[in-house]
């Protein structure tokens, strides 16, 4: 049995419950639909909707009776966004790249399992637009979670692969433990991380890590373009040089070794 945490306020993680069950990109949720989703009984849906719209975080329509969110939630996203000063320091950068190169760029960190986006300029090539601000993907089968995890030690990249819900997206995703490690290996290798239709198919994505003042990856940044409008060789030729420049830019200097004393004579 999980041990109970004391200082843990169950009314506000049950509000914050509600609010994460329109993560999936419902436009709107009934309120038999907010019970099923996130567990509570009807009378306690209830309340907590009730809340949430006199807060300003939901909309109840007056016709359907369903709930959708309001524009509010938005202030957190931004207070973050606002408040980082590594999205500060990158957006300059990402927006030299996406003027450079055309193509999708983007800022990522990790959170759990998974990386999360924080920063994007999208381009006028992409197919589709599916990813935006705020997307949760697997870290395993992304480059830009591939690009963090080449840069953190081994124990932190075995506790992400235990938590992951590791299975193939598509058939090109690699999600097999030992598979995973190599691309990982290969990624300290070369300095750039590389996914290819690992979750949306006919996407090349190709990534490398930010480091923060102890020398472990932080955040990452990465490149993606359409495998229709051009091949691997030609992402990695292309793009990895101006990523690893831009990286290594916003990186905290690679904690230096000292050097070994003479021995006496």
């Amino acid at each position: 049995m999980a041990e109970r945490d004391s200082l843990m306020v169950k009314s506000v993680e049950k509000a914050i419950r509600i609010l994460n069950a329109f993560s999936n990109g419902q436009p709107s949720i009934s309120l038999p639909e907010v019970a099923a989703l996130t567990g509570l009984d009807k009378s306690g849906a209830q309340r907590f909707t009730h809340t949430l719209v006199q807060l300003g975080y939901l909309r109840k329509d007056p016709d359907t009776k369903r709930f959708e969110l309001t524009p509010r939630v938005m202030e957190f996203g931004a207070a973050y966004t606002r408040a980082n000063a590594l999205v500060r320091a990158a957006g300059p950068h990402l927006l030299n790249l996406s003027m450079a190169t055309e193509e999708a760029v983007s800022l990522t960190v990790l959170d759990g399992a998974d990386v999360v986006y924080i920063q994007r300029f999208v381009s006028r090539n992409m197919l589709t637009n599916d990813v935006i601000i705020g997307t949760r993907l697997p870290a395993y089968c992304t480059a830009p979670g591939l690009a963090i995890l080449s840069g953190l030690p081994p124990a932190a990249v075995e506790r992400v692969l235990e938590r992951s819900d590791r299975r193939p997206i598509t058939r090109q995703t690699i999600w097999e433990t030992a598979a995973i490690r190599e691309q990982i290996a290969l990624a300290v290798q070369r300095g750039f991380a590389m996914a290819v239709d690992q979750i949306y198919l006919n996407d090349i994505s190709v990534a490398v890590p930010i480091h923060g003042p102890h020398g472990q990856a932080l955040a990452a940044i990465s490149i993606g373009v359409s495998k229709l409008r051009c091949t691997q060789e030609q992402a990695i030729e292309k793009f990895a040089p101006l990523l690893i420049s831009t990286g290594e830019a916003l990186s905290h200097p690679r904690p230096q070794r000292p050097e070994l004393a003479p021995n006496p004579q």
